[in-house]
C-alpha cells in the first residue's frame, strides 16, 4: 500500500490528518510492526513513530494498542472471506473442485499477507469485545460451512456428520498447514507444497467419511 509519503517530520503529520489518511496510515503502522515483532511486539508509542504523528495522534482513531491490531485483524478477516468466496463460487463448476479452489485460496492469503494473518489469529485478541471482530471471523467461516454443507449433502442423511464439525476440521487443517509451511520459519522441508498437501489432506479426510457412511449403512 501506498499512502504517498512525505517524511517532512511534522508537516507528514499535518498532511495525513488534513487528507483523512491518519487511520490508514496507523493501521499500515500497525501492520508492518506486526510483520516485524509480531503483533504483541510493539507499543502504541511505536506505532505513532513510524506512522510519523505526534503520540497522541492515534487515539483519534483507537482506543489502545489493542484495538488498533484488532481492527488489521478485522480487515482481514473481510479480505479473508471475500477471497474464500471468490474460490469457492457457490460450488462451481463442481463441489470438490471449488472447495480444493478454497483450500488454495486460503493458502495463499496467509502467503500474501502474513502479517494480517498472525493478527487475524492472535489468541490475545478479545474477539468479542471489538466490535466486528467476531462478526468478521464468523462470516470467513460461513464460507468453509457452506462448502461443508453441499459436500456432505452427498452423504445419507442418517450417516451423515454435521456439517459444522467438517467445516472446523478442515479449517483446523488448512490452519496447520498454514502456520507450518507457509508463515513458519522456512525450515521445514516437505514432499511437494503446501497446497498439494493440504488438497491430500482433504482428499483423505472426506474419503475417511464416505468409507464411514458406507459402513454404517
Amino acid at each position: 500500500m501506498n499512502w504517498g509519503r512525505h517524511r517532512h517530520g511534522h508537516h507528514e503529520h499535518r498532511d495525513r490528518y488534513h487528507h483523512g489518511n491518519l487511520r490508514e496510515a496507523l493501521l499500515e503502522a500497525a501492520t508492518q510492526l506486526i510483520r516485524e515483532n509480531g503483533p504483541n511486539g510493539f507499543s502504541f508509542a511505536q506505532v505513532a513513530r513510524h506512522a510519523g504523528v505526534s503520540p497522541a495522534a492515534p487515539y483519534r482513531h483507537f482506543r489502545d494498542r489493542t484495538a488498533l491490531v484488532a481492527e488489521v485483524a478485522r480487515l482481514g478477516f473481510e479480505k479473508f472471506e471475500s477471497e474464500l468466496r471468490g474460490a469457492w463460487r457457490d460450488g462451481e463448476p463442481d463441489p470438490r473442485q471449488a472447495f480444493s479452489a478454497c483450500g488454495r485460496a486460503y493458502l495463499r492469503f496467509a502467503r500474501t499477507h502474513p502479517a494480517v494473518y498472525s493478527a487475524m489469529f492472535e489468541p490475545s485478541l478479545p474477539l468479542d469485545e471489538e466490535p466486528g471482530l467476531r462478526a468478521a471471523s464468523d462470516r470467513a467461516f460461513d464460507v468453509l460451512l457452506q462448502a461443508a454443507e453441499r459436500l456432505c449433502a452427498d452423504i445419507e442423511e442418517e450417516q451423515r456428520p454435521p456439517a459444522r464439525m467438517v467445516a472446523l476440521h478442515v479449517w483446523a487443517l488448512s490452519h496447520g498447514i498454514a502456520s507450518l509451511f507457509v508463515v513458519g520459519n522456512g525450515a521445514r522441508s516437505i514432499p511437494g507444497s503446501p497446497e498439494e498437501m493440504l488438497e491430500a489432506a482433504v482428499l483423505i479426510y472426506l474419503a475417511g467419511l464416505s468409507r464411514a457412511a458406507t459402513k454404517t449403512s
